[in-house]
């Protein structure tokens, strides 16, 4: 008998539970794809309509109104957008250039070394285990000029130390030590990790071969560990451009816009300024920028392997 018609001639629930079963896989993605929509898209989709209207609020309603790109104009002309922007740009490029070399320099110590192995692993990882908050209120008595702990040495030995968040020229440089102290052992973790899965076969031949360490390293060590680098440094230049709770902690942004940053000037917006429309519009284009950047940071990795 044809094989059609015998399906045909089973119960009808029969048909509907093998249906159910061959297309399961698909229905298991439904609450996937449902809590996607509902966490995701939906407050995307309404971040483009704020960053595309002017919100007002009279007599207990919100009011909607269609600006298109005024919001634009208005970046172009605000002048602490560009110090902003530069700002930020400042603080990944610094940062993350440290982190990442202090990680793989911590992360290449640690794996070479066999007493208190754990004991380094553990000291090394607590940075990140402590709370935003708490490492903010705890760097700021540490550069309290009157009572912090390095103006407390620097008495000691006759030296008056600087106002470290209160002055211009040192206030990002501070805020950046924060940063590097807090996240290297975020780069020195996955780094560490990537160290301890290369294959010890190839480091022996290259030390057969006659290869001295620092060509070990070189040519055998950093190209394997490549991708990871490329990885770990593109996940914290994306986190460092959304920094926000240490500079909020300790400077606020000051002293002037020595150290404003564009996810702080769109809380500003959003929060002291109250202009939901058009921080909405700086967050979408910090974000589309961002995207640009890691794009092509990601193209250039590519190419140059």
């Amino acid at each position: 008998m044809d094989p059609g018609a015998q399906a045909e001639q089973r119960p009808w629930s029969t048909r509907l539970y093998g249906w159910i079963n061959r297309t399961f896989k698909y229905w298991a993605l439904v609450p996937v794809l449902l809590v996607l929509v509902t966490m995701t898209l939906y407050p995307v989709m309404l971040l483009l309509r704020m960053s595309a209207s002017e919100i007002t609020f009279a007599r207990g309603k919100m009011t909607w109104n269609l600006v298109g790109l005024d919001h634009l104009k208005e970046a172009l002309a605000d002048p602490v957008v560009p110090v902003a922007l530069k700002n930020t740009a400042i603080f990944v490029l610094v940062v993350v250039t440290f982190e990442t070399l202090l990680g793989f320099v911590a992360a290449l110590a640690i794996s070479r070394t066999h007493r208190f192995n754990g004991g380094y692993r553990t000291i090394l990882l607590t940075p990140i285990l402590i709370p935003p908050i708490a490492i903010g209120v705890m760097w700021r008595l540490i550069y309290d000029f009157n009572y912090g702990l390095i103006s407390t040495v620097l008495t000691a030995f006759q030296i008056q130390g600087p106002t470290w968040t209160a002055d211009p020229t040192l206030a990002m440089p501070s805020i950046m030590i924060v940063d590097v102290w807090h996240w290297t052992c975020f780069v020195f973790l996955i780094l560490l990790a990537s160290l301890e899965s290369l294959p010890p076969e190839a480091l022996e031949a290259a030390r057969v071969d006659g290869a001295s360490e620092w060509q070990v390293l070189g040519y055998v060590i950093v190209p394997l560990m490549r991708s990871t680098i490329i990885l770990v440094v593109m996940l914290r230049a994306i986190m460092a451009s959304k920094v926000f709770d240490q500079i909020f902690l300790l400077t606020r942004g000051g002293p002037g816009t020595a150290t404003q940053v564009i996810s702080l000037y769109i809380y500003e917006v959003f929060f002291v300024q109250f202009r939901l429309g058009y921080g909405a519009f700086l967050a979408v284009g910090t974000a589309i920028l961002l995207s640009i950047v890691v794009i092509s940071y990601l193209r250039f990795s590519r190419q140059a392997r």
